[in-house]
């Protein structure tokens, strides 16, 4: 049984237990301001869904939008960002579990890494799979061909450093690669879709794990109960402790490196029920949607979210369910608490 099969049998049982929330109150929280565009499997009256933000949602973020994924539209949305990342740039994608095929394809990233003078990064997993160990991790990063097309780094292949949490929910520190110091700024690059323990993945996931060492991992998944990896599986949190440890950690790091420092891009393709860490994920049940791209991680993963939810696609349904069952949304929101973005947004749909 694999690492991540397991996590979907503990996690689906724990909720089982626990309060299983439909589609929940997010509804109250974005405000989108469409414009009347319609989006690629998106209504064109989104934005009528939304209801008056919740008390401390923030002011309005901007969250571009194309529908097209491509290499060109990938570059042409981080532009429309008008904030130029500059010097040591690291770029933080999923390199892909073994077997999976879903994750973000070096054929598409390659261009904006490259225009970057961008590195690719990653840190190990805290999961029994083939990128636990350094050999194993980087025989995967180059069997899915991200080495022939940009620099690679294992931000912990020489250990891990603690950077402090202020004011956060459960950790007092985010255990992260060590190689993080190294990097002047930091693209977070994510495929948007489901997952085994969060609901869904998109920026703030793969700011927090995806950034976090092993160590640093098993703390985030624990609620700090615990660094060793071994004992992950047996320390599980209830599931808003562990939504809650995810923004921590995000919090960690923007305070690390600076807000002006890290911009953010979700690619919501290949919109699997299962995250890009399954070597045996299921197929896409709906079509592809687009790129979101802004400076606000909590804007762009609410605003990947909402367009999940209110997509016209029946297809939707077993992500929906998937994101929903474990309450996913909380991770935004509790992001948003901790002042780290806003709920709000204005989508700016650059075609």
């Amino acid at each position: 049984m694999s690492g991540v099969t397991r996590l979907v049998e503990l996690k689906e049982a724990t909720m089982s237990g626990q309060r299983h929330l439909s589609r929940r109150t997010f509804l109250k929280a974005g405000a989108l301001v469409m414009g009347g565009v319609a989006l690629n499997g998106v209504p064109s009256d989104w934005s009528k869904a939304q209801a008056t933000p919740t008390t401390g949602a923030g002011e309005t973020a901007k969250v571009y939008f194309t529908s097209a994924i491509t290499p060109e539209s990938l570059i042409r949305i981080y532009e429309a960002l008008g904030h130029p990342l500059k010097d040591r740039v690291a770029v933080k994608i999923s390199t892909g579990e073994p077997g999976g095929h879903n994750f973000l394809q070096p054929a598409l990233i390659a261009p904006l890494v490259n225009k970057l003078n961008g590195t690719i990064v990653e840190c190990c997993t805290a999961y029994n799979g083939k990128r636990l160990n350094l050999r194993d991790h980087w025989q995967a990063i180059e069997d899915h061909g991200f080495k022939a097309v940009a620099p690679c780094d294992i931000m912990d292949e020489f250990g891990d450093m603690a950077i402090p949490v202020n004011n956060g929910f459960h950790l007092k520190e985010n255990i992260v690669g060590k190689h993080l110091e190294s990097y002047a700024s930091v693209l977070i690059l994510s495929h948007f879709k489901g997952h085994a323990m969060g609901g869904f993945g998109g920026a703030l996931k793969n700011m927090s794990i995806g950034i976090a060492s092993t160590r640093g991992k098993t703390n985030i998944h624990t609620a700090a109960v615990t660094t060793d990896h071994t004992k992950l599986f047996s320390n599980l949190p209830e599931q808003d402790h562990f939504l809650e440890s995810m923004a921590d950690a995000c919090k960690a790091v923007i305070d690390y490196k600076g807000k002006e420092n890290i911009l953010y891009i979700n690619v919501a393709n290949k919109l699997s029920i299962d995250c890009d860490c399954d070597s045996h994920p299921h197929d896409p049940e709906m079509a592809d949607i687009g790129i979101f791209a802004s400076a606000d991680p909590v804007a762009l993963d609410q605003a990947c979210y909402d367009a999940v939810v209110h997509s016209p696609d029946p297809g939707k349904a077993a992500l929906v369910k998937r994101m929903d069952a474990l309450h996913g949304i909380h991770t935004v929101e509790a992001a948003n608490e901790l002042g780290l973005g806003s709920r709000r947004y204005e989508v700016v749909s650059l075609g």
